[in-house]
């Protein structure tokens, strides 16, 4: 029996991916961002002061790639590193005043690729996808 694209989860989940990541990427070219940064951002307004370890457990990624992205923020001036007062060899990231106030122009475009994505569903359907969601990715 072949597998068909429809009944395949990982293609499905690549698709649609691609799709949401194309977007949200074209949206925040207008900032000189991408969507390699975005997740970065994204912890940082929900918690700051995280040692880089501890950020790129959060976003999914390697300590060394980490390292490229903060990299990234910090030349573009959304974010500065403070050197633990315990660890000399480890950093806290924080965000800076113009990294702060993209939270509210990035979310907003964030916010409307969710919406154009989840629009082809009932809220209903919304509301138990973010819940399937959520429940894989525990």
């Amino acid at each position: 029996m072949i597998l068909k694209r429809s009944e395949s989860l990982t293609y499905l989940i690549t698709h649609l991916n691609h799709g949401l990541q194309n977007e949200l990427d074209s949206r925040l070219k207008r900032y000189q961002l991408d969507t390699k940064l975005w997740p970065v951002l994204f912890a940082l307004w929900q918690e700051e002061g995280l040692s880089q370890t501890e950020l790129s457990k959060r976003c999914d990624v390697a300590n060394y790639t980490m390292t490229r992205l903060l990299d990234q923020l910090q030349v573009l001036g959304f974010i500065t590193r403070h050197q633990e007062e315990d660890n000399r060899r480890a950093f806290q990231i924080f965000l800076t005043d113009p990294g702060k106030a993209l939270e509210s122009d990035l979310t907003l475009e964030a916010e409307r690729v969710d919406e154009l994505y989840l629009s082809q569903l009932s809220p209903i359907e919304q509301q138990n996808l973010m819940a399937l969601l959520n429940k894989m990715n525990q």
